[in-house]
This record gives C-alpha cells, structure tokens and sequence, in this order.
C-alpha cells in the first residue's frame, strides 16, 4: 500500500484543508496513487502532521465531492480515479531524469532554494507564462 506523507505549510496563507487536497492531487497527478489506493486515517494524519483529525475529514470530502476518492464507512477512504498521464509513473524516463538532476544539484552543494530558483527561471523560459 502506498504511503502519503502531507507536508502541512502553515505559513503559506493555504487552507490546511487545500493542502491536503492539492498534494493528494498531485500524487494522483504523478501515479504516487492509483485507483483504490487507500489514503491514511485522519487519526494518522494528525499524528504525522499535528492537523486537526477534522481539517484531513474535510479534505477528504472535498476529494469525494470532487470524484477522486471515496469514503467507506469503517474501511477508510479510498481512491476513486487517476489524474496520472500514460507513462507518468515512478519509472517514467522524465521523471528519472529529474530526479537524477535534483540528486546531483544537491550533491554539488545547491540549497533547496536555489534549486528552485533555478527550475522556476528553467520553468519560466520554457514556458513562458505558465501556460503550457
């Protein structure tokens, strides 16, 4: 079963709650989790994360309402869809390379804001507005 570790920034001006949900999104988004993958209690998520067990409960209807996971009473709440692109997953060849590109800029001593400095300088050349 795959394992969902939610960073919670509570300096980012974001509902807590649309934390969890953007990074169950992108999970979704990068084949982190597929359909009827099984996200973590909102007893363990407050454990991990300090997050009222009530702020993970929200976040998680709104992931109902929203089509990509549903709760079972007594079993948890499941993932319900996919937002992964063919060839998205864990072993796809873009993804490998970025990693293997974030292993070396660490490696050669670049701090995780510069790396991102430098993806979003990178991001921004190739695609301009951000618009794709």
């Amino acid at each position: 079963m795959p394992v969902v570790v939610f960073r919670i920034d509570r300096r980012s001006g974001v509902a807590t709650y649309l934390q969890i949900v953007r990074q169950v999104e992108q999970a979704l988004r990068m084949g982190a989790l597929e359909e009827g993958d099984r996200l973590p209690t909102a007893a363990q998520v407050a454990a991990t994360t300090k997050v009222n067990p009530n702020t993970t409960l929200k976040a998680y209807r709104e992931l109902e309402r929203a089509g990509l996971a549903e709760v079972r009473q007594g079993a948890g709440t499941f993932i319900t869809r996919s937002l992964a692109q063919p060839g998205s997953g864990p072993d796809w060849p873009l993804r490998s390379a970025l990693n293997e590109w974030m292993h070396q800029a660490r490696a050669e001593g670049l701090g995780g804001a510069e790396v991102q400095e430098l993806f979003r300088a990178s991001f921004e050349e190739a695609y301009g507005d951000g618009s794709g």
